[in-house]
């Protein structure tokens, strides 16, 4: 059935970054709307930030594109550019290829809620500006690698 019971649709926490990246993203929630109904040409996920929580780590895609729009709380876009606050209503969209690293931050009192959307391209690459790593997709797969491509081992992702 096409409609999404968002109680059984598949949650994930924290993120998959190398020991210790990851830590500091233990309490950042997705629910994961598009896999819930078998989508793969688009991901969507229902993405929750408490305070003091940030998206992910800042970065750029070279083939997906992104966007966010946010549906509660406010957040602070922090990209190459400086910092925007961003709230309710308002969305902010990341192009493939532009090489603009970004991520949110809520530094607000309450949890932002947030919808994140994303191309799944069968091969990408995502380069993380302010640390020596790469995420490589392929086919469904996902590894890390420093710049110049010596391996990172990543931690496992956590599903309920």
């Amino acid at each position: 059935m096409p409609k999404v019971d968002i109680s059984k649709a598949p949650v994930s926490r924290g993120a998959d970054y190398p020991s210790p990246l990851h830590e500091e993203f233990a309490d950042r929630t997705r629910i994961r709307l598009g896999d819930a109904v078998g989508i793969t040409g688009f991901g969507l996920n229902l993405t929750t930030l408490p305070p003091g929580c940030r998206s992910s780590l800042r970065h750029w895609h070279e083939v997906e594109d992104e966007m966010v729009y946010v549906l509660s709380g406010t957040l602070t876009l922090i990209d190459d550019d400086g910092e925007t606050e961003i709230g309710p209503g308002e969305a902010a969209g990341f192009p493939g290829g532009a090489a603009n690293a970004h991520h949110f931050v809520n530094r607000g009192t309450e949890e932002a809620v947030l919808l994140e959307i994303g191309t799944r391209p069968d091969q990408d690459q995502c380069h993380y500006s302010d640390h020596d790593l790469v995420a490589h997709d392929r086919d469904g797969t996902t590894w890390f690698t420093t710049s110049n491509g010596t391996p990172v081992t990543a931690s496992k992702k956590r599903f309920e």
